[in-house]
């Protein structure tokens, strides 16, 4: 499929303290599209599903472009998540992407108690059955992880074309991502990494496999603040669990960076920009700003305001 232009995104975080969790993302992405927000990403919770409510705000804010951000593979079977995406895609008018994640094994296990080992070729695996859904309308597919071989209609109307992203920053994750799927949304990847690594490796196995050139969707942690002492405080407090997960402390240690506080953008938007122009610069085709505060409208406005002006 040809991936069209995306605007600049941000990661819409809807206030828990409300009354009605899906009214407040569509009361915040209303206010974010009236700043000249185009695009909106949602993270994947325990207590909110992802693909859901962004087929739900995507119809309450017409012309608003909606994804996840992301959907981890496990524990669905890439059927349910065809038809989840699929019926978000229909019911949005065609402004979903699905953007997938490949998990995260501690958290998954003490939550459904149950490990996925596998965590590449159940990637493939789940893409290969997206693939075939999503550009031949059919599946009948037998493999190591999966099968999928139902005897009923897979496919609805309204529900394609359907982008696929994934969260893929290591190399065999980037070459099955280039090979099956639309592009990469990288997170907490710096501009060396971003033009050394990310995007010349998924690239090539695009190129190899005959697909377009993928989309690398950078989303970056940002602070709009006077303050930047404070804020680079605040990140730290936000980022430094990532810096104990193994694959994000492999982005870091790529980066060259000091610690994972200078991956984040922050300062006043002005210079919020110009850090941001620095991953367009290295070969990014496109920006998702993901708050490092979130706590209501008014905070949330010079985010806003930046990604509407990138």
């Amino acid at each position: 499929m040809v991936v069209v232009d995306m605007p600049t995104g941000v990661v819409l975080d809807p206030d828990r303290s409300s009354v009605n969790h899906v009214a407040a993302a569509i009361d915040q992405a209303r206010h974010a599209y009236d700043a000249g927000v185009r695009q909106v990403w949602i993270a994947q919770q325990f207590d909110h599903d992802a693909i859901s409510l962004a087929g739900h705000v995507g119809v309450a804010v017409p012309g608003l472009g909606v994804g996840t951000f992301v959907v981890p593979i496990n524990p669905r079977h890439p059927l349910v998540v065809a038809a989840q995406a699929q019926t978000a895609q229909a019911a949005t008018g065609g402004n979903f992407s699905l953007g997938l994640g490949l998990g995260a094994h501690a958290p998954e296990e003490e939550a459904f108690g149950i490990k996925w080992p596998n965590t590449i070729g159940r990637l493939r695996e789940h893409l290969e059955v997206l693939r075939s859904i999503v550009d031949t309308g059919t599946v009948n597919f037998h493999g190591d992880e999966f099968i999928a071989a139902p005897q009923f209609p897979v496919t609805i109307a309204g529900g394609s074309p359907l982008p696929i992203y994934v969260a893929a920053m290591g190399p065999k994750a980037l070459r099955v991502t280039g090979e099956l799927a639309d592009g990469t949304l990288p997170y907490l990847a710096g501009p060396r990494t971003l033009e050394e690594f990310i995007v010349p490796t998924i690239t090539a196995a695009a190129t190899a496999a005959g697909r377009p050139a993928p989309k690398v969707i950078a989303a970056v942690p940002v602070l709009v603040t006077d303050d930047v002492d404070e804020g680079r405080a605040r990140a730290a407090e936000a980022l430094e669990f990532y810096a104990t997960i193994p694959s994000y402390a492999r982005t870091i240690e790529r980066e060259g960076v000091n610690s994972v506080i200078d991956l984040a953008a922050v300062g006043t938007a002005g210079q919020v920009t110009r850090q941001l122009r620095r991953y367009l610069d290295a070969g990014a085709t496109d920006v998702v700003l993901s708050p490092l505060v979130r706590t209501g409208i008014a905070a949330l406005e010079p985010i806003w305001d930046v990604a509407a002006g990138l």
